[in-house]
């Protein structure tokens, strides 16, 4: 009884839980993994479909956050994003990700792609490994999983988003896109266009390099606020949108190459 209780009250939490506190939000992640289900190789279609059955990879990829409403799962509170300090070269963060022993998004990308290639593996972490892959892999695509530890990645810059209180990090998470006003799959459609050439130059990239990207842009958007409580509205969207789509683009296209790598 004690433990029906509490799948309740855990499924109730994945309802219920704030949009803003995702990492690009619940929409932002669910392109991501549709994109990535587009380019996916026959045989790592037919694995993923082993592993997460009728699920589908948009809707695994909130997982990861929603299971933050079970406490048993805080350990995992690290693996959504890396901390860098500003001013460093794409070799700079080369040779500290070379070394790199943190529990954090990089050391756990490498770590999950290990395990999901052992064939011996069992079913219950093939799932969840599998989920956590896909969100975070997401989440190193959100410049703000890949910025500055005192600000908490930007939680602690404070902006007014139309004149409402809000964050940095937040703005990146979720309002951005949001303010587009589709579906995660119409958005899909909406950006969703590659040709065959530009996914072999992109899935050629290692992990270190989407960091790279994502930390460069971070520190152009910290670069843009220069006042406490400054006012974004519709000109930052206008300005930023298409920075949002071609992340969550390459995002799926990373995703999807890399999850071929492993069950190709």
């Amino acid at each position: 009884m004690i433990k029906k209780i509490k799948q309740l009250i855990l499924c109730s939490a994945f309802i219920y839980i704030p949009y803003a506190s995702m990492a690009w939000g619940m929409l932002g992640h669910r392109i991501v993994g549709e994109i990535a289900d587009s380019y996916l190789s026959p045989k790592a279609r037919l694995a993923i479909k082993d592993i997460l059955g009728d699920e589908s990879m948009a809707m695994a990829s909130n997982w990861a956050d929603f299971i933050k409403s079970e406490p048993s799962y805080n350990y995992l509170s690290s693996w959504h994003y890396i901390n860098f300090k500003d001013g460093l070269s794409e070799a700079d963060m080369k040779a500290y990700l070379a070394v790199d022993t943190l529990t954090d998004a990089y050391t756990k990308i490498n770590f999950l792609t290990a395990q999901l290639k052992d064939k011996k593996l069992e079913k219950e972490k093939k799932v969840m490994y599998l989920r956590l892959l896909i969100h975070i892999v997401g989440d190193v695509h959100q410049p703000m999983h890949v910025s500055r530890e005192e600000d908490q990645g930007g939680n602690k810059i404070y902006v007014l988003w139309f004149n409402q209180k809000s964050n940095l990090h937040s703005v990146w998470d979720g309002a951005i896109i949001d303010d587009q006003k589709l579906s995660y799959t119409e958005y899909t459609k909406a950006i969703n266009h590659t040709t065959a050439a530009q996914r072999a130059e992109l899935q050629a990239q290692p992990v270190s390099h989407w960091m790279y990207d994502s930390y460069t842009i971070a520190q152009k958007l910290y670069g843009e606020i220069t006042q406490p409580d400054q006012k974004l509205s519709y000109r930052y969207i206008y300005d930023h949108i298409q920075i949002a789509n071609d992340q969550l683009l390459k995002g799926g296209v990373h995703l999807a190459g890399l999850l071929n790598q492993i069950f190709g």
